[in-house]
């Protein structure tokens, strides 16, 4: 038996004393690609936020890499090795690419090292380390910010959202990257997403959330050819 590399059981969470997540259960093992999908306002991206320990759980309990790491906090998760990248653009935008990604680092040595890990994923980033990040088109703006989730070396990728506002051929791209980062550097991702395609053309298994609860769950390619995606993302 897998043992995953995180395992979310019955996590409720939500903001003071309302709850968004519902009992949550879900499982991501290493090198694997795991897509949540779901319409706005479901708790898809509070679900990541509660997992990074940026919103803290009212029950249940998250296990990262063996270890319980449930009311952790957020700076605690990345040296432990989880990466977040947010639906947000939280990048500085007068600093250059380069001082954008050293923030994801610890010293100038560490920097160098990984820096051909970034550039197996987005060689377009290493031709863009002197200019400003807030010049950066929007697509480019988003290799960004998972560049800066890469080269913190994680285990694992939380990313939100990153199809959003692309165009179509940065959006194979973003998928080309995903898929690259989990091939060739073995990083696990739990993939936030509403475009369905796309999601299911990177993602080794889906979930479907729906009011803060997982409804459906299963093999990507199983679940592709049927209605019940569609049917749950148009409800």
């Amino acid at each position: 038996m897998i043992t995953p590399l995180l395992a979310i059981k019955a996590l409720t969470s939500g903001y003071g004393s309302a709850a968004v997540l519902h009992e949550v259960s879900l499982n991501v093992n290493k090198a694997e690609i795991v897509a949540v999908l779901g319409k706005n306002g479901m708790g898809k991206s509070t679900l990541l936020k509660t997992i990074m320990g940026f919103v803290r759980p009212l029950s249940g309990q998250i296990t990262f890499a063996g270890k319980e790491v449930t009311r952790a906090a957020p700076n605690v998760m990345a040296r432990a090795g989880l990466a977040h990248a947010p639906q947000e653009h939280t990048l500085f935008q007068d600093l250059t690419v380069e001082d954008n990604l050293r923030v994801g680092v610890i010293s100038d040595r560490v920097f160098r090292q990984r820096l051909p890990e970034v550039e197996v994923v987005f060689p377009r980033m290493i031709e863009r380390l002197g200019q400003r990040a807030g010049t950066l088109s929007g697509g480019e703006q988003k290799m960004l910010l998972m560049s800066r989730a890469l080269i913190a070396h994680p285990q694992i990728m939380l990313v939100d959202e990153i199809s959003e506002g692309l165009q179509p051929t940065m959006v194979h791209r973003m998928g080309e990257a995903l898929t690259r980062a989990r091939d060739e550097l073995g990083i696990a991702v739990l993939l936030v997403e509403q475009h369905l395609d796309f999601a299911l053309s990177v993602s080794d298994r889906v979930a479907i959330m729906k009011l803060g609860e997982i409804v459906e769950e299963g093999a990507s390619r199983e679940l592709a050819g049927g209605g019940r995606l569609v049917a749950h993302l148009a409800v």
